[in-house]
């Protein structure tokens, strides 16, 4: 830029603002001065006119007060009234001297004044002090004939003549000094206005002269830039001959052409290289394609690829221009983890680049001769945390940023590609394997849902005969004995209903336990005898199999609505736990979505509160899953924060409350949709269900579980835009009386799976002594997990291990098998609780010294409680496997 004094726009907008202040200053200053002189005519007016009014007032006053004291005392003789008289007479004088100096310099008024003076003191003369006098010389019978005759009476007339005659002039005075003013206003009016015309002349004179030195060369440029853009032709670029601003605005613009030119580029090239791996069904062909087009994109001397083989080592799969023959028989084409740059560059997970590599590294040939490269590149070819692959890239000069960027973006895309080809082989192989047993599966699920649906019915028509009943009041006094009856068939078949529920629980939950189990151990592998596909596949069966337990679960429980009923333990809940509870459940599962996934705590939140931690914990997860579930991009987040009160009108929380609040960016909810979405079943639309699949009972839980927690669910949506449901419970910072609440049975078959393993797997020692060996324990325990870390565990140690997942099943596999040595029982089941099951247990004589050792979370109840209910020993969640080899080996181990 020149180094010549620049007028730059900066300086031309200053002088524009300069005229804009001056011509303001001297407007301003013209228009004060008026105002100011406006203010001493309205000052005069006021202290003039008003001070000239009040003092004829106080000289008719003083006349006044001369005349009363005057009669007073000639009729009364009373010396009190001589001093109003004597009073006045001194006052009207220097009253009148006030108000001649006021108007003297108006000769008229100062005549009036002056007649009015001679009239006083005539008055004073003639009447008003020889009327004194007399009576003060006790010439009573003289002073009252004076007083009746009252020669001063013609003075004092022609005194409140005259005054009135010069108030009067005096208001001509001043309604002719107030026209003055307003002709004063009218001129200042006048005034402003040519003083506004002139300013705003010279204003816009300079603002035409400066912004035309300004817009001109800024037109230039957007012509210029338009036509560039119209044409897009990004090599155009912009010449400015000013030296100001705008040849900066220029400069930086083509930088910006140039910036976005090889932005272009980059993303042209990204979007080809993706159709054409889209079109690869095997990974080799598609690392092919990928290195002969990332050769060409990037004018690549040399470059290979390398596969992740099973995890164990990297093979090369596609080369561009491969050397060969001697001396290059001595590459390598295949690594292990950590070995050479190719196996730390997978070992590391990022990017090695090497500048001025030594000589004779590697050569690159053609017909006319051969060279060496200057900078290696290798990167490794990700995805979800895993890598699929290292691409290895050679070149005669240093790779800039960009062509860094793009190759990253390359990577991500390649290795995408990688893990949807291979996942695709894998669910090809699967599908055949698994399809058996789906059918299997959906056809025990068709046969319960049938059986499900005739049980309601029946429920409807014994709603329809209560009704029917409860009108015919009259009648049903007369039939008793009848209903009666009614009655008591009415609970057989409850009972039988009950029963029917228990037995096809069992008999379908065991089955599938067993499948999830077996499932799981073959996951995990231990033994080191199956391949990672066949581990994947024993995944897939495992997390099928529980979502068909879930739904299983769900079905039965919802039937039994009116007979299940579930114990509500308020203890202390830790608010401050809820973040790193929340991302354990769904950090993965959002990530997995590129969902953003945000966890918000007010800052005014307490530590603890008291409520059912499990049910508070199954409500949230029960929502953030369906938000996640519904969201195909965007975010989900979870707001926690205080509120004195919620009044709506479906509800009313009087004190403190709490509010959960899950938002996300998904499909939304139809306004007709909102109230149904919490009925069971209900998941608003029927493409909405076969899209996302799920039985529609979460929702309906989740009210219900928040009623029942003193709170409510609201939710808020529009279609298209997202959701907002909102969790209120109240605050409650004192434990109160613990009172057993009844819960819908759904929630008994959703909390359950949905808990957390109680299991710490810690290592423990198998050096335990044989005492345990082929001892038979029974573990009694909803959650799967629990029993499968147990079982697998006790197994080890040659112990025979039977399972039940609630009280019923407990029973029955004590009658079914007599040589079981102890019980693992856990307190909190469906169905039957702990406590129940205990007392069923103790009541049987030939179980009376059976040990029964206690798993259990709850705080509010200690060991000795649990030890009076008839257990032998108490083992506190989470249970550390050492603690429960102890307690065996304390009772059985003998």
């Amino acid at each position: 830029m020149s180094n010549n004094l620049k007028f730059n726009i900066r300086s031309k907008i200053v002088v524009g603002y300069l005229m804009i202040l001056l011509c303001l200053g001297a407007f301003l200053w013209i228009v004060s001065d008026r105002i100011s002189s406006l203010q001493q005519e309205a000052d005069f007016i006021e202290k003039h006119d008003i001070e000239v009014h009040n003092l004829t007032h106080e000289i008719e006053k003083n006349l006044l007060e001369m005349e009363t004291g005057q009669r007073g005392y000639v009729i009364t003789g009373d010396d009190t009234y001589l001093e109003p008289f004597n009073q006045a007479l001194s006052s009207w004088q220097i009253n009148y001297n006030k108000l001649y100096k006021l108007v003297s310099d108006n000769s008229e008024q100062a005549n009036h004044l002056e007649n009015i003076k001679e009239n006083i003191k005539e008055w004073i003369t003639n009447a008003g002090q020889p009327a004194v006098q007399l009576k003060q010389l006790g010439q009573d019978e003289e002073a009252l004939h004076f007083f009746i005759n009252d020669p001063g009476q013609q003075a004092m007339n022609s005194i409140h003549e005259l005054f009135l005659s010069f108030r009067s002039k005096e208001r001509e005075l001043t309604t002719s000094r107030i026209e003055e003013m307003k002709d004063s206003n009218t001129h200042l009016l006048y005034t402003m206005y040519l003083l506004w015309a002139g300013a705003a002349l010279i204003t816009i004179c300079g603002a035409l002269v400066i912004s035309k030195s300004i817009v001109r060369p800024i037109t230039q440029v957007t012509h210029i830039i338009s036509d560039i853009v119209k044409g897009g032709n990004l090599s155009q670029r912009i010449h400015v001959r000013s030296n100001d601003e705008v040849r900066q605005l220029a400069d930086t613009t083509n930088e910006l052409l140039e910036q976005v030119g090889r932005q272009n580029w980059a993303k042209d090239h990204i979007s080809v290289m993706s159709t054409l791996l889209q079109s690869s069904d095997r990974v080799e062909t598609a690392v092919q394609f990928f290195i002969h087009k990332l050769a060409l994109i990037m004018k690549l001397p040399y470059g290979a690829v390398f596969i992740n083989r099973g995890g164990s080592e990297l093979v090369k799969a596609a080369a561009f221009a491969d050397p060969d023959g001697e001396p290059w028989n001595k590459v390598r084409d295949r690594f292990l983890p950590g070995e050479g740059l190719v196996g730390q560059c997978m070992l590391e997970q990022r990017m090695i680049i090497l500048d001025d590599i030594p000589p004779n590294y590697v050569r690159i040939e053609s017909g006319l001769g051969d060279a060496e490269p200057t900078t290696l590149l290798l990167a490794p070819v990700m995805f979800e945390g895993q890598v699929l692959g290292v691409i290895e890239l050679a070149k005669f000069k240093p790779f800039d940023e960009l062509e860094i960027q793009l190759i990253e973006q390359l990577n991500f895309q390649l290795g995408v590609t990688l893990n949807s080809i291979q996942s695709k082989m894998e669910i090809q192989q699967l599908y055949h394997e698994s399809q058996t047993l789906n059918e299997e599966l959906q056809s025990q699920t068709e046969e319960l849902q049938a059986q499900t649906e005739e049980l309601q019915t029946h429920s409807a028509e014994m709603h329809m005969l209560n009704e029917r009943l409860g009108a015919q009041k009259e009648a049903a006094l007369i039939a008793a004995g009848e209903l009666e009856k009614y009655a008591k068939e009415l609970e057989k078949s409850s009972k039988y209903k009950s029963q029917f529920l228990a037995n096809m629980s069992h008999e379908l939950r065991t089955p599938l336990n067993s499948m999830l189990i077996l499932s799981q151990i073959l996951a995990e592998n231990k033994q080191g005898n199956l391949t990672e596909e066949e581990q994947h596949y024993a995944s897939v069966i495992h997390n099928s199999g529980s979502e068909l337990l879930n739904l299983i679960n769900d079905i039965l429980d919802l039937s039994k609505v009116e007979a299940g009923k579930m114990q509500i333990e308020m203890d202390l809940v830790n608010l401050t736990e809820l973040p790193e509870l929340m991302e354990g459940y769904f950090s993965k599962s959002a990530e997995s979505k590129n969902l953003e996934f945000e966890i918000k705590m007010a800052d005014d939140l307490p530590d603890m509160m008291y409520s059912d931690g499990m049910r508070l914990h199954q409500i949230l997860r029960n929502l953030l899953s369906n938000a996640i579930k519904f969201t195909e991009s965007g975010s989900v987040k979870l707001r926690v924060k205080k509120m004195n009160s919620i009044v709506t009108s479906d509800f009313a929380i009087s004190g403190d409350v709490i509010a959960f609040s899950v938002e996300d960016t998904g499909i939304g909810i139809a306004a007709e949709h909102l109230q149904p979405i919490f009925e069971a079943f209900q998941q608003g639309e029927e493409t909405t269900a076969r899209r996302f699949g799920g039985t529609g009972l979460g929702l309906s839980i989740s009210l219900h579980l928040a009623k029942l927690l003193g709170g409510y669910i609201t939710v808020e949506s529009e279609e298209g835009i997202g959701s907002t449901f909102v969790l209120y419970l109240p605050l409650i910072t004192e434990n109160g009386t613990s009172e057993s609440l009844f819960l819908l049975p759904e929630v008994a078959a959703t909390s359950s799976s949905a808990s957390w393993s109680d299991l710490r797997m810690e290592a423990f020692d198998m050096e335990v002594p044989s005492r345990l060996e082929y001892k038979t324990v029974l573990i009694v325990d909803d959650d799967i997990r629990n029993v499968y870390g147990l079982t697998n565990v006790l197994e080890k140690l040659q112990m025979t291990v039977h399972t039940a997942q609630n009280g019923f099943e407990c029973l029955e596999m004590l009658y079914k098998h007599q040589t079981i040595d102890a019980v693992l029982l856990d307190m909190v089941m469906p169905e039957m609780d702990g406590v129940e099951t205990m007392k069923r247990i103790r009541e049987n004589p030939e179980w009376a010294e059976l040990p029964i050792i206690v798993m259990s979370s709850n705080t509010m109840r200690d060991t000795d409680q649990f030890l009076a209910d008839g257990a032998n020993g108490y083992l506190h969640k989470p249970i550390h496997i050492q603690e429960v080899i102890h307690m065996l080996q304390q009772w059985i181990g003998i």
